[in-house]
């Protein structure tokens, strides 16, 4: 063989060969034909070849897909479709995976798609027709591990949330939707036996290396793992809505599983996934349709759940009170749910505006009453008490002092000062119970108008049942005093109030969220001044319980003897001031906001 001939063809393997330098030498590359044409080539020949460098070709195509997930050069050039052969590999190829750091491929392909998929519908368009639904759903399914799973929904997810692609994903949906409701309901089992439980030594290092790139060790590892599987969680929650938000058919495959919506009032997104309405999200989509209303009305457990949700300052608590209002509205779903409902919500009938919803309080109030006159209850019920109250206070009492004269009125208020004042006296010497009597003969008085006062008074009232134990009346008359509050939710005692009161009943995330709440009371005054330099050692105490107990993995973890649960801790040290805020900005004439 002539020699020139055979350095020729040696020189033509090198090049063919695809290698990490090949890659970022073509992106260096200053003609853009010869870029384009390069790289191009690099993706059609990438699944073709086994090189120890693809993994850093990989990740550095994810990095790149993250920074800038609207540029389209890389997916117009085949990236997609590469990324979508190697998936594909790997899935057909077990032992592929052993080879080199091959591993690793499988999750940072998933993750390209779904970063270049997140913002560009024509991308997600590209996607599919590179093919990539086929092996996402395989990683979904768990057939490599719950890492790769992670990634798989993100990208199905955000490939389900374009009307122009959402038809080619819907028609998986006979698979797809299952499979979604299982990941959401089984992820967080899954992390914690294949990961969290596991000695630190004897877990999969990959998944160690993309958790905490091998940083920080163990503890640092469950706190990215629970963040993980938050995710998974969440993300498999938003493939669902994308179904239930586009498609009403798929309502019916989702409350049928009774199990699932039981389970699906519990998944809140928490503190690691604050930005997420979770379950409640998709319950609301639900709510929409007359099928999911049915099916939610039928689960008494998940009518408890948005009705603590409704009387939470959690982010998504209008989301709670919308399925509320939405069961009730309805004449089938009414029946079912007035019973249950109304005790909670006649709590929020004075809410103000809350987010874009103005009034909020006279929506409550008019769903609650629209039948009141002509709805048999069961005589002496939590129910008939509760729209009786709500019927005297939003009708009678408010027209009987709309005909009041403005002496009557201040009268009233003296009065009701009076009364205040000595059930301030009768606590101050023990008589708890003499202090309930005083301030509710005060809130029987005070005007209606003076929403000021009767907060204070459904606050120190609900001081007095959290010392005689009577959680459920703590909670009830704190809500009243948030609802009444302004802003909304801003009123520090009642918040540290309804947390103990929840803590008493081991609610723990939503005793958490009212304690966030109080935390951030303490700092800033409504007007956004600051308060404090620190937070407060009792109110440190109960935020590091609560989420102790509302951790993701902590039921988990006592089942396998990992940890053990705190005393409980009402706040003894937390003062009796009944001056409508938390006693951190040194007023001392007791009925300031």
């Amino acid at each position: 063989m002539d020699p020139s001939t055979s350095t020729r063809t040696k020189t033509t393997k090198t090049l063919n060969k695809p290698t990490y330098c090949c890659f970022f030498c073509a992106l260096k590359e200053p003609d853009t034909n010869r870029r384009r044409a390069s790289l191009s080539a690099f993706f059609r020949d990438m699944p073709n070849h086994d090189n120890d460098s693809h993994v850093l070709v990989a990740s550095s195509i994810w990095s790149m897909a993250m920074a800038d997930p609207t540029d389209v050069e890389l997916p117009s050039l085949g990236a997609l479709e590469c990324m979508t052969r190697l998936i594909s590999k790997s899935l057909s190829n077990p032992s592929w995976l052993k080879l080199h750091q091959n591993i690793y491929i499988p999750y940072y392909a998933a993750h390209i798609i779904g970063s270049y998929t997140i913002r560009v519908p024509s991308l997600a368009t590209v996607a599919l027709e590179s093919g990539v639904v086929g092996p996402l759903v395989s990683l979904m399914q768990g057939r490599i591990s719950w890492v790769e799973q992670r990634v798989a929904v993100r990208a199905l997810g955000h490939l389900a949330s374009y009307d122009s692609t959402f038809p080619a994903i819907a028609q998986h949906g006979k698979e797809l939707i299952p499979l979604a409701m299982s990941t959401a309901s089984t992820c967080i089992d899954i992390v914690f036996k294949q990961f969290v439980c596991i000695k630190s030594q004897k877990r999969e290092k990959y998944h160690r290396d993309l958790l905490t790139r091998g940083l920080g060790g163990a503890e640092r590892e469950d706190r990215k793992a629970e963040e993980w599987a938050s995710q998974i969680q969440c993300w498999s929650l938003y493939l669902l809505s994308c179904f239930a938000s586009k498609d009403a058919n798929s309502h019916a495959l989702m409350v049928e599983n009774f199990d699932f919506l039981k389970e699906l009032c519990h998944m809140w997104g928490g503190l690691m996934n604050g930005d997420s309405p979770a379950g409640i999200g998709l319950m609301r989509l639900l709510c929409k349709s007359s099928i999911g209303r049915e099916g939610i009305a039928r689960n008494r457990e998940v009518i408890d759940c948005l009705c603590h949700l409704a009387r939470s300052c959690d982010d998504w608590q209008y989301m709670g009170i919308d399925c509320l209002l939405l069961l009730l509205d309805d004449p089938e779903t009414r029946p079912y749910t007035l019973e249950l409902v109304a005790p909670y919500l006649v709590d929020l009938a004075e809410i103000g505006n809350l987010g874009a919803r103005k009034n909020l309080g006279e929506s409550i109030t008019k769903i609650l009453l629209k039948d009141y006159k002509t709805r048999s209850l069961i005589p002496g019920s939590e129910t008939e008490n509760a729209l009786k109250s709500l019927w005297e206070i939003k009708v009678e009492r408010k027209k009987k002092e709309a005909t009041m004269s403005a002496d009557e009125i201040s009268m009233r208020e003296e009065l009701a000062f009076r009364k205040k004042k000595e059930g301030k006296e009768r606590y101050a010497k023990g008589n708890v119970e003499g202090a309930v009597v005083a301030y509710t003969e005060a809130l029987s008085i005070c005007p209606l108008r003076n929403s000021k006062e009767r907060m204070v008074l459904y606050s120190n009232r609900a001081q007095c049942y959290l010392l005689l134990s009577e959680s459920d009346r703590a909670i009830s008359d704190a809500t009243r005093a948030l609802a009444l509050a302004r802003p909304v939710n801003w009123h520090g005692k009642s918040l540290w109030c309804r947390s103990q009161a929840y803590d008493m009943k081991r609610m723990a995330k939503e005793s958490l969220m009212d304690c966030l709440m109080f935390a951030t009371n303490c700092f800033e005054s409504k007007e956004g001044r600051q308060r404090r330099d620190k937070v407060p050692y009792y109110v440190a105490r109960m935020i590091s319980k609560q989420m102790h107990a509302a951790n993701l993995f902590a039921h988990r973890k006592l089942q396998h003897n990992t940890r053990e649960g705190e005393d409980g801790y009402y706040g003894d040290d937390y003062d009796d001031d009944d001056d409508g805020d938390d006693g951190s900005d040194g007023d001392t004439d007791g009925d300031t906001l």
